[in-house]
């Protein structure tokens, strides 16, 4: 079973990491400097799993106090990333991620968890309604260029 860790500033690199596997499109450094101000936060966190000596996933929180999509509470917890590797999908680890997050909000007095994901990911959101998120909306975006 992995340990779950809590964001601190020895960690910001191996975060970012996972981070940039998520979001391929981020620059590495950026990210590190990004998660070095998260582990300052008050009102946002950041665990991470270890299994052994490899960092396998993480998930990113933050306090939302402006409107959430189908939410009826504010402020809410809000899920801003998570990720597993993908050699330790399907073990429960992601179920592991989703409940440091509820007691993390539940400890800030936050009655709501809420996330979202790309419209076309079916594995996020099959992740989500397994993990008791009811999807409350879905949107399509649009750009005009001038």
């Amino acid at each position: 079973m992995p340990q779950l860790l809590t964001l601190h500033t020895s960690l910001c690199t191996p975060v970012a990491q996972l981070a940039t596997a998520l979001w391929p499109d981020a620059d590495l450094a950026e990210m590190i400097a990004y998660y070095q101000a998260l582990a300052q936060s008050s009102t946002a966190t950041c665990y991470l799993l270890q299994e052994e000596n490899d960092y396998i996933g993480f998930i990113e929180l933050n306090t939302r106090v402006d409107y959430v999509e189908g939410s009826d509470d504010a402020p809410v917890a809000y899920i801003e990333g998570i990720y597993i590797h993908p050699a330790y999908r399907h073990k429960g680890y992601g179920r592991l991620l989703i409940a440091a997050a509820e007691a993390w909000a539940k400890t800030r007095g936050l009655t709501q968890l809420c996330s979202d994901t790309e419209i076309e990911n079916d594995e996020s959101i099959g992740f989500h309604k397994a993990n008791g998120f009811m999807e409350v909306s879905r949107i399509v975006c649009f750009v005009k260029h001038l």
